[in-house]
């Protein structure tokens, strides 16, 4: 029975590990094929390591490794209902026959959940694939073993989805353009490049360094697993699912393409994912760029450029990220770009709403992860004002939360004496028919910026000047 389709029947089986600790023999087998000891690089020859790439995938190790990955990353089921919870005894029971299928090539991959959430463009949808959860580890344990391989050819200007490499980093990359001088940008846009990814290209690709037939073989099946969307089944000869372990590698080796050839141009380039921007000492130089590389992309990669979303413009006028740029006293510097402003007043707005019925301490956790999230990933931004102005309204809100679960006179009274306030004023407030906005403005100064931190509300400007690295 093929455990791809198969329920796992003891569903009491206890939580623990499932794949034991490797033994001497298979240490020493890992360390014999240890990859970085085979690389192009070291000078020794790589035809064993390529060619027997599947049995490294399927070492009990690197599949335990692929199974801790999978649980630490949570996420809802694939199309099967499996839950992340319950992979751990279903594969205690069926790792045998999974990697005796996978082996003699009979494994089926089934096809990805279709989920769309909504893009900053109104009306415009980012189209991902929940693969089911064995798939994940499966996938996951391919991408292990396939990116250190595919590491030594990427560039060194591209940074998304790459080991001790981040979005901070291509932005350090752009200011270092911008501060010598490259202050024109193409700013590409690849139109739904996912979904309109050549399936034989990137095989061929891929063919030019793995020759373990069996793994592009396995890496076929997952391109063309398939999408159940409402319900239908749709065939994906096309394009690839954005949603799995193996989708950001498989774009960074697709895309390694278009680094080479800008490299080979000697132009000047940050990609983080499939967003690009070459740089420029001109706008007619600019456009000569952008004019030469979409026949590559279109012609030799058979991606599509969106002629609409790029465009040739000054550094000032672009955004990458969430951040966009200015020069101050010569030098590049960033700001938060107002579409990123704009989409977290609109969180801390959620959750500060007064109408959500959710707990005090749940509300108060779930703000400070958000607030000390966003202000780490635009720590490199010139923010003080902004933050002290979101600091004052976000309070604000705060204020009002408390005014309305207060509701009684008596628990309003009662409240605002243990805040300090005069027996007089407390009772006149107590009183007050005004409404929560206002209410939560004259509450200012006894419900100040200090309780509101015991509370457990981090402040925005607070954290920024901890962290900020600017």
């Amino acid at each position: 029975m093929n455990v791809t389709e198969s329920r796992f029947k003891n569903r009491q089986l206890h939580i623990e590990d499932y794949l034991q600790m490797v033994s001497a023999e298979q240490r020493e087998y890992a360390e014999v094929f240890d990859y970085s000891k085979i690389t192009e690089k070291s000078g020794v020859i790589t035809d064993y390591w390529t060619n027997n790439l599947l049995e490294l995938i399927l070492r009990k190790d690197n599949l335990n490794n692929a199974y801790k990955q999978v649980k630490r990353n949570r996420g809802k089921g694939g199309i099967d209902g499996m839950q992340v919870d319950e992979l751990l005894p279903f594969l205690r029971e069926n790792q045998e026959t999974l990697i005796q299928e996978i082996k003699g090539g009979k494994y089926k991959p089934n096809p990805v959940r279709r989920v769309e959430i909504p893009k900053e463009t109104k009306g415009e949808y980012r189209k991902l694939g929940v693969p089911t959860v064995v798939d994940r580890v499966i996938q996951q344990a391919i991408a292990q073993e396939l990116s250190p391989i595919f590491e030594e050819q990427f560039s060194e200007n591209s940074f998304g989805f790459r080991p001790k490499r981040g979005a901070h980093d291509a932005l350090r990359q752009c200011q270092k353009n911008v501060n010598d001088g490259y202050v024109y940008v193409v700013d590409m846009d690849l139109e739904k490049f996912f979904d309109t990814v050549c399936q034989s290209k990137l095989i061929e690709v891929l063919s030019r360094t793995i020759k373990d037939g069996r793994v592009i073989s396995l890496i076929h099946k997952y391109l063309n697993a398939g999408v159940i969307a409402n319900g239908k089944f749709e065939r994906t000869e096309v394009g690839m699912p954005q949603g799995g372990p193996l989708s950001p590698l498989l774009s960074n080796i697709m895309l390694n393409e278009l680094d080479k050839e800008l490299e080979r141009r000697e132009d000047r380039f940050v990609r983080y994912a499939d967003d690009c921007m070459i740089f420029c000492k001109s706008r007619k130089s600019a456009e000569r760029t952008l004019k030469n590389i979409i026949p590559f992309i279109e012609g030799k990669l058979f991606l599509k450029v969106n002629r609409k979303k790029t465009e040739v413009a000054h550094i000032s006028k672009v955004k990458y990220l969430g951040y966009t740029f200015y020069r101050y006293k010569g030098k590049c510097r960033f700001r938060v770009h107002q579409k990123s402003v704009v989409k977290m007043r609109n969180k801390i707005r959620e959750l500060t709403d007064r109408n959500k019925g959710i707990s005090n301490a749940e509300r108060e956790r779930k703000y400070q992860e958000y607030v000390r999230g966003w202000v780490e990933y635009f720590r490199l931004a010139d923010m003080k004002g902004l933050l002290k102005i979101t600091d004052e309204w976000a309070r604000r809100r705060i204020r009002a939360v408390y005014w309305k679960q207060w509701k009684k006179i008596k628990t309003k009274y009662r409240m605002l004496k243990a805040l300090g306030m005069e027996h007089w004023k407390a009772k006149e407030l107590a009183c007050s028919r005004k409404g929560y906005w206002r209410m939560a403005k004259v509450l200012n100064q006894i419900f100040s910026k200090k309780i509101i931190a015991k509370l457990g509300y981090t402040s925005m400007l607070d954290y920024y000047l901890v962290v900020c690295e600017n």
